[in-house]
């Protein structure tokens, strides 16, 4: 009796694994980019950043999934011997849908929030000032092909925004961290 319930015990297991695993239902994805500023750092001029995104992503329709991510951008500003990093978490929706009858390749559409701060710090690195998590949000749009073995490349273009206050000294500023990002992603499922 005892050797029975084990062997439905396992054989359920068995089941319920390849029911949520093999529907593809489920991605990971790495996307370095570059991020063009669309705003100025207060006073100062925010040169092109780098960055990338890590996500975790999950099917839950035929075609709109939820994703939730962690990224890091670094920025340097012109002239001032300071450069910032923005980090944190991004979360949200993608709609990936076929074009035309293509079978292999997808245009992509997203749009989500993120969870992230400031972290200004001087030419030798140290740290100036952190300006604590605060939302922001972000909109995307991009191409998915499959390259077989359930992996896919995926260039975007996307645009991120996120206002936080920054001390420096005795002043605090309100800083506005508005730019657009072009990546490229490589994404399995499974």
């Amino acid at each position: 009796m005892k050797t029975s319930k084990i062997v439905i015990l396992m054989l359920s297991m068995v089941w319920i694994n390849g029911a949520l695993f093999s529907q593809e239902k489920w991605s990971v994805e790495v996307r370095p980019g570059v991020n063009l500023p669309t705003s100025d750092f207060g006073e100062a001029n925010i040169k092109t950043g780098f960055g990338f995104e890590a996500a975790i992503g999950y099917r839950f329709m035929e075609h709109l999934g939820a994703y939730v991510g962690w990224g890091y951008n670094n920025f340097k500003l012109e002239d001032s011997g300071f450069e910032f990093d923005e980090t944190g978490y991004t979360f949200g929706f993608q709609f990936i849908h076929p074009l035309g009858t293509s079978e292999k390749l997808s245009y992509l559409l997203r749009a989500g929030g993120i969870y992230n701060h400031i972290e200004l710090e001087n030419s030798d690195g140290d740290l100036v000032d952190d300006s604590g998590h605060g939302f922001g949000w972000e909109i995307g749009a991009g191409i998915n092909y499959e390259l077989g073995s359930n992996w896919h490349i995926r260039p975007q273009i996307g645009y991120r925004a996120l206002s936080r206050d920054i001390e420096l000294g005795e002043i605090t500023s309100n800083i506005d961290v508005n730019y657009v990002v072009f990546g490229v992603g490589i994404a399995k499922s499974f």
